[in-house]
């Protein structure tokens, strides 16, 4: 499939997404970049074996409750408007601060679409996603049908989607986290609802619905670091999928929360850079973020684990100052 993938090439999108803005990378070193690229973009999966699909046999099917079931191939996929769009995808498993997020720019066409070929039931209300190898994923029906860039993609930082990223197609769903939304390999949706069934995670006792939480995260110290007295700069992203961020705050010690500088957003699907400078003065010291949403919530500083649906508290790192 490698030889496959790297002949391939996609239709130029329908519908292209603007250009990022310059303003959208705030260009400090250490800082994660604004767009994620393929090769660094986290993988969480439950394949042992990245599966191999040749795209000439490929199909999606959705049935269940709706009034009309729909195949549709791959040829048929391309021949669709496609359309580009910015999604900073975060898996649930990840911890405050941790690294198991990232951003791309995915072409792709809405699931809505599809979906509204097959007219789900008036009493449906989430769809159950498969992926070839198995993986099912449980995402509420009017998150898919809503005005969001939720979409069958195909393509990934202009590029056919790699094989361990889903090719030749995959999920990608704005807001929520990726074991509810982001299946890979999909070959399958079924109308159905939630009271009816459960998908492989929630069998395990995760939340059946997992918006993703209002989350900020410190790059710049990294932790342990010593640094020098006087002129320093901290800095970080923050993320709140299709709602969007407002603000961060610092905060270094007991001192005051002081705001951050925001870089430009891609937009509310998208996390965000931000920055704040520091006259650092000697001895070890703790810093700490939080974000505020465009919907006015604070990033709750009361801590939870992953389990069951996302972690939650501030980021906080120690630096020595010296």
């Amino acid at each position: 499939m490698t030889t496959v993938r790297e002949v391939l090439r996609l239709p130029a999108p329908a519908v292209a997404a603007a250009p990022v803005p310059a303003s959208a990378e705030l260009g400090i070193p250490d800082l994660a970049p604004v767009v994620t690229s393929n090769g660094t973009f986290y993988r969480i999966d439950t394949a042992l074996v990245v599966p191999q699909i040749d795209p000439a046999e490929w199909s999606l099917r959705v049935h269940g409750m709706v009034e009309q079931e729909v195949v549709l191939t791959w040829d048929e996929l391309l021949a669709l408007p496609l359309e580009e769009s910015d999604t900073t995808l975060a898996c649930v498993s990840n911890t405050v601060g941790g690294l198991l997020i990232g951003n791309a720019r995915w072409l792709g066409y809405p699931i809505r679409e599809v979906l509204a070929r097959a007219n789900p039931s008036a009493d449906a209300d989430m769809v159950l996603s498969r992926s070839i190898d198995g993986f099912t994923a449980s995402t509420p029906l009017d998150v898919l049908t809503d005005d969001r860039n939720a979409i069958f993609a195909v393509g990934m930082n202009g590029e056919p989607l790699p094989l361990e990223h889903g090719f030749p197609v995959r999920m990608v769903v704005p807001g929520l986290y990726g074991y509810v939304s982001a299946t890979k390999w999909v070959v399958e949706l079924e109308v159905t609802r939630f009271d009816r069934a459960t998908a492989y995670w929630t069998t395990r006792g995760w939340a059946d619905r997992a918006p993703i939480k209002l989350q900020s995260r410190i790059d710049v110290p990294r932790r342990g670091r010593r640094l020098s007295t006087g002129e320093n700069v901290i800095a970080g992203v923050a993320w709140h999928q299709h709602v969007g961020v407002a603000g961060v705050e610092v905060r270094i010690d007991d001192g005051d929360w002081m705001p951050a500088e925001l870089a430009t957003a891609i937009s509310d699907d998208t996390w965000v850079q931000w920055s704040v400078p520091w006259d650092a003065t000697a001895g070890t010291h703790e810093i700490r973020c939080r974000a505020i949403s465009k919907d006015g919530e604070v990033q709750t500083s009361d801590p939870a684990p992953p389990a069951p649906d996302g972690a939650q508290g501030h980021h906080r790192i120690q630096v020595i100052v010296e």
